[in-house]
């Protein structure tokens, strides 16, 4: 598998492009608001289009960027976006008019539904019910959520309260993200030495495997991460990549995932980073942030002498 996926057939870079999602053109981003705001109509609501999202009367707000990056990445272009908008916008209402499944399901299955999300804090609602969010690295938060048939629920406190125990349903969730069957995985080797692994699948939780990754690590490898950790990138829901460190391949293989993670975050649907990380014993390093340059590669005193031991005196940086 290549680093870099096929492209969809989309309208040329050189046209106006739209001024909410650079990724579209300004004719793609009018034919996704339109297509989605029929679509709503024709379900009886009636929506204010703004530029990143529509609003109902009754004041639910309607994020479009998950939609227009599905949208924008289908491989069968324009053709297949009404189909697609129609089954996005059925699932949203659907969803709606649904009763609760936090007041409606017994427990047990509530608690076989529920895993650990992690997601960019921006992702989450300016909401102090979401005030319980672990924070494994500056930018990302980690709340739990519900996997239900049609959708993911992302719960607040007062959800959780009517569940159990906080700390008893983390455990909970994260036995069931440890159960997940591994859908996708595959291995990118450079010319330079660079080389990492990829788990993809449908799951929502597929980037939150990170969370376990010392034990999905194994699964796939069939070894056990070593004392240095690993290089890892969640650069959206679906996609979790990672590059055991053990030898000197650790910097190609670090500069390639850290232009693979800003690469694959753009434009996907259900963003979580554009970074690469070091993950030890369950801990993220932020590694890459985003520079007037482009890309640039950081690394703290701690890593600095990891690349010292594997690489020589100076790092190789």
């Amino acid at each position: 598998m290549g680093l870099f996926r096929r492209e969809p057939k989309r309208d040329p870079r050189d046209a106006p492009r739209d001024a909410a999602f650079e990724f579209l053109s300004e004719d793609e981003g009018r034919r996704l608001r339109g297509l989605t705001r029929e679509a709503f109509a024709e379900r009886g609501l009636e929506v204010t289009v703004f530029a990143d999202h529509m609003t109902d009367s009754a004041n639910r707000h309607y994020n479009l960027y998950n939609l227009a990056a599905s949208c924008h990445n289908d491989e069968r272009g324009r053709r297949a976006w009404e189909s697609l908008i129609h089954d996005h916008v059925d699932k949203l209402v659907r969803a709606m008019e649904a009763p609760s499944a936090v007041e409606t399901l017994p427990a047990d299955e509530l608690w076989a539904r529920l895993y650990p999300r992690l997601t960019a804090a921006d992702n989450l609602p300016d909401d102090p019910g979401f005030g319980y969010a672990i924070v494994p690295a500056p930018g990302l938060r980690q709340v739990l959520a519900l996997d239900l048939p049609e959708s993911v629920q992302t719960l607040p406190i007062d959800a959780l309260t009517r569940l159990g125990d906080l700390a008893e349903l983390r455990l909970r969730a994260m036995n069931n993200l440890r159960a997940l069957p591994i859908e996708d995985h595959d291995i990118v080797k450079q010319d330079d030495g660079a080389q990492f692994r990829m788990v993809m699948g449908d799951s929502f939780f597929t980037s939150s495997r990170v969370l376990v990754l010392d034990e999905l690590a194994e699964r796939i490898t069939g070894k056990a991460v070593g004392p240095y950790g690993a290089l890892v990138a969640m650069p959206y829901r679906h996609l979790l990549a990672f590059h055991p460190i053990a030898g000197p391949d650790v910097l190609p293989s670090l500069n390639a995932l850290a232009t693979f993670a800003a690469y694959r975050y753009e434009e996907a649907p259900g963003p979580v980073s554009p970074y690469v990380y070091w993950w030890r014993a369950g801990r993220l390093v932020q590694l890459s942030e985003r520079s007037e340059d482009g890309l640039a590669i950081v690394v703290g005193p701690e890593f600095q002498e990891v690349l010292e031991r594997l690489l020589g005196d100076d790092g190789g940086i």
